[in-house]
Formats: C-alpha cells, structure tokens, sequence
C-alpha cells in the first residue's frame, strides 16, 4: 500500500485489485495487519493505487507482480468496483477500487517488490478454495468476497462491473 499519490481532498485513492484464480478455481488472498499490531489482521486480494498515468490494468499487473511475483497471468473483465474507508497505519484511506479477474497457472508466490509499508504489514499469501473462503472465520475484504467469487464461478463474469456496497470500517 504506498503512499496515496492523491493528496487529501482530491478523491479517493484509486486501486487496482486482482481477484486471481489458479486451474483449480482457487483465488489466492494476501494475510495483512496493522504494522504495529499483527493481531489485527484480515485477508485481502492483490493490488493497490495506481502510480503516474498508468492504466488500472497496467496497475492491477504491476501489483500483482509486486506483491506475489506472479506475472504469467490473463487479465480478464472488471467484476466489481466498490468505495471504501478504512483505518491503517494511522490513517485513513479513501479507496475506489475496481476489481478484474485474471487466471494464472503459475501457483508459487514470492514478493518481489514491497514497500516498506507492505514489508510491516503483510503476513504472506495463501490459495483458498471458494468452500474454505465461505467457511472462514477471518476477516476477509471485500466482504462477502465468499459468496461473490461462487457467483462468478457458477455464472461466469457480470456482463458488466457489479456495483458493491460502500465498506466504512
């Protein structure tokens, strides 16, 4: 998560995310935590804030290479997009993110690339079958990620990018 490149009062922050699925339909979440605090922690797909002039897509596959050093990847449709606040790392974060599907074979991951920031607060990755996802009892973003994801995979992806509600946390 670097620096918002957007100064306070200029909108918020726009993210790329990458809700990546392996050949098994497996997505894979990266572990994150307040850096000063790793009990509190949540689950969270791959991406951040553009950088420059670049694309969403350009971003969302610079993140994912960043983050997980996976750069074999289909980038496919926009599924969702949604606003969102949070608190972390003593601030707080204004975020319209828009999330595309990709698929990749490459299952190995390995951080390439983290901020400082990524360095102190995120935990690792892990592949989660869509059954372990709804039956976790982690905290993962977006919310209701379990049940989104079973809709894309029973249906295919939304003709269009579905609209999420608005998370304040």
């Amino acid at each position: 998560m670097p620096a918002d490149p957007e100064g306070p009062g200029d909108g918020p922050r726009r993210v790329a995310r990458v809700v990546l699925l392996d050949p098994a339909d497996r997505i894979l979440l990266l572990h994150g935590h307040e850096p000063d605090d790793p009990a509190d922690d949540w689950w969270f797909t791959p991406g951040g804030g553009l950088e420059g002039d670049e694309t969403r897509e350009q971003a969302a596959l610079r993140e994912l290479a960043e983050e997980t050093g996976i750069t074999e990847v289909e980038l496919g449709p926009v599924l969702w997009r949604r606003r969102c606040s949070f608190p972390f790392a003593g601030r707080r974060w204004d975020q319209d993110e828009w999330y595309y599907l990709a698929r990749t074979a490459q299952t190995a991951t390995r951080a390439l690339a983290l901020t400082e920031l990524e360095r102190r607060s995120v935990a690792g990755a892990r592949w989660w079958t869509c059954e372990e996802l709804s039956q976790a009892h982690e905290t993962v973003y977006p919310t209701r990620l379990a049940e989104l994801l079973r809709r894309v995979l029973d249906e295919g992806p939304p003709a269009g990018p579905e609209i999420l509600d608005t998370e304040i946390v």
